[in-house]
This record gives C-alpha cells, sequence and structure tokens, in this order.
C-alpha cells in the first residue's frame, strides 16, 4: 500500500470501525462482479438440461443471488445497510471450462458503494449452483470471484483490465 492509501475501516488507534458516510454526496453507483463454478461436463448438462434432483439449478442460483445482495450489511460486519435500486444476476453456460458463469450487476444511488453487494450476490449464486449440484458432482470449483468494474463515488471509476 502507498504512503497515500489507508484503510477506511481503521481508526488512528488501528480498531476496526463503520466508516462515517454521513458527509458524501449521493451519487449513481453500479459495480460488476463475476464468478465461476467449474464442473464435469455430465454435471453441467445435467443442469442445463434441467434433470438435478434439487430442481431448476439456474433459477434458484439467480434467487439466491438477489436475496444474498440485499443480505450483505447482515453478512460482513462494517457494510453499511443500503437501498438498493437493482440487484440483476445473469448466469451462462462455459463450456470452456466446463461450467457456469455467474455475473451480477448491483446499482443504487447513495452515500457508499455497492461493490460489495455485487461480490456477495456472486459468493452465493455459486455456492447455490454447488449446493444443488453437489449430488452429481462433489470436485466442483468456486473460482475467480472478483470485481469487474465500478462506477461512483469520490474514489471514481474502475474496469478490471485483463492482462
Amino acid at each position: 500500500m502507498s504512503d497515500g492509501q489507508k484503510l477506511t475501516h481503521i481508526d488512528a488507534s488501528g480498531e476496526a470501525h463503520m466508516v462515517d458516510v454521513g458527509d458524501k454526496a449521493e451519487t449513481v453507483r453500479v459495480a460488476v462482479a463475476e464468478g465461476f463454478v467449474k464442473m464435469k461436463p455430465e454435471t453441467l448438462a445435467l443442469i442445463r438440461d434441467g434433470n438435478a434432483k434439487k430442481g431448476d439449478v439456474i433459477g434458484t442460483a439467480r434467487l439466491a443471488g438477489i436475496m444474498a445482495a440485499k443480505q450483505t450489511a447482515n453478512l460482513i460486519p462494517l457494510c453499511h445497510p443500503l437501498m438498493l435500486t437493482k440487484v440483476a444476476v445473469d448466469i451462462t453456460e462455459d463450456t470452456g471450462l466446463p461450467g457456469l458463469r455467474v455475473e451480477a450487476m448491483v446499482k443504487l444511488s447513495g452515500k457508499t458503494g455497492v461493490e460489495m453487494e455485487a461480490l456477495t450476490a456472486v459468493s452465493i449464486a455459486c455456492l447455490t449452483i454447488y449446493d444443488m449440484a453437489k449430488a452429481a458432482d462433489k470436485g466442483m470449483e468456486i473460482v475467480n470471484i472478483r470485481l469487474l468494474e465500478k462506477s461512483g463515488g469520490k474514489s471514481g471509476d474502475f474496469r478490471r483490465q485483463e492482462s
């Protein structure tokens, strides 16, 4: 960490605290995150064809991700409760893995960002996919959960550059 950067959730005595955002301006804030669930091709086919024992894996995971984004402040201790205006979770097949790609977009007009909400949505959607398909494939892997982009706020915009 460079000299100009500091952790915002740590006070002068080194104690963790919730950041006061009361004086910050409200801006439109958007964050997009992604993650992947790698699985056997047969497991992917089972999910795609709607034959998983527990039911509609993709639909259930999408709803779980949306619900998780709304609960982020209850899961991560120093996150602010937010009035989200949009949460979208898209789950698509990636035959190259093979597996599923999960992307979440979260939006609000407020005083703090929604990166954690997008990352939480992706994480829980991926965990739900694992839970619903583990009877067929306990070797699935949840990989590469990461923030792709964020906009709004004092810190400006961020877009992940692929290396």
